[in-house]
């Protein structure tokens, strides 16, 4: 079945403050160095050894075509990664990424440059499940209580609290039937609709999407406090590799 990975990497990556630009040189998690290369190559690491991409597309800025694109060029070889000119949301990014692919393709995987961490076996059965069912996301199940409330006067007052097995936290990878995931995209774009993620833009047409467990360990670096974790992560990564 013909894949193609999408990794959004446009983001300006405010969250993560002046002290962490000035750290790596940059505000962009994405570029963030880990371990000496920035975090999106890490990302795109895994989806290139998953083998299950045909071809992967990063969206970045336009400023940073020209070099990503060198970057993908000299890791991977056959051409497997490429780039595309981002845009200034998340949903404008993988629109123009998607407008790119060949009309064979089968599967679309939408991925968080900043999700370094996602197990091979995660992508997998995240793939197989979109591939039988047409939408499929990763999530996990809250470990906190969880509190729905109301807001008024500068307060949050609680109104009831929510049932975890009724809840997840979606992550990425978020995989979709490829003619699904276009006319999603368009609908959106038609009637003005700005979503969170890509399934909350397939939710609007009443189709079911359906969630593979993912693992805590999946995290979205956004913070310098993630980037610790993501230290600590990728060693115990290493080492497990070194010893497989």
């Amino acid at each position: 079945m013909k894949t193609a990975v999408i990794v959004p990497a446009a983001g300006l990556g405010t969250r993560m403050g002046r002290s962490s630009a000035e750290k790596a040189g940059t505000s962009r998690k994405q570029f963030m160095l880990l371990e000496g290369s920035p975090i999106l190559l890490h990302t795109v690491r895994k989806f290139a050894g998953s083998g299950r991409a045909n071809e992967i597309v990063v969206a970045v800025r336009s400023e940073d075509l020209d070099w990503v694109g060198d970057m993908l060029t000299r890791e991977f070889s056959r051409g497997l990664a490429r780039v595309v000119e981002g845009g200034n949301s998340r949903q404008h990014s993988v629109e123009n990424a998607l407008s790119t692919l060949d009309p064979d393709t089968e599967l679309v995987a939408v991925h968080d440059a900043v999700r370094p961490f996602v197990a091979i076996e995660t992508i997998h059965k995240v793939l197989d499940e979109a591939a039988e069912t047409g939408a499929a996301i990763v999530g996990v199940v809250p470990v906190d209580t969880v509190k729905q409330v109301s807001r008024a006067n500068g307060r949050a007052r609680v109104r009831t609290t929510l049932s975890r097995e009724r809840l997840v936290l979606a992550q990425t990878p978020q995989v979709f039937r490829y003619s699904l995931l276009l006319r999603a995209f368009q609908a959106a774009r038609n009637d003005g609709f700005v979503g969170t993620d890509e399934a909350s833009l397939v939710e609007r047409l009443d189709v079911e999407v359906n969630v593979v467990l993912g693992s805590d360990r999946n995290i979205k670096i956004t913070r310098q406090s993630d980037m610790d974790l993501a230290r600590l992560f990728f060693q115990e990564q290493t080492a497990g590799e070194i010893h497989s």
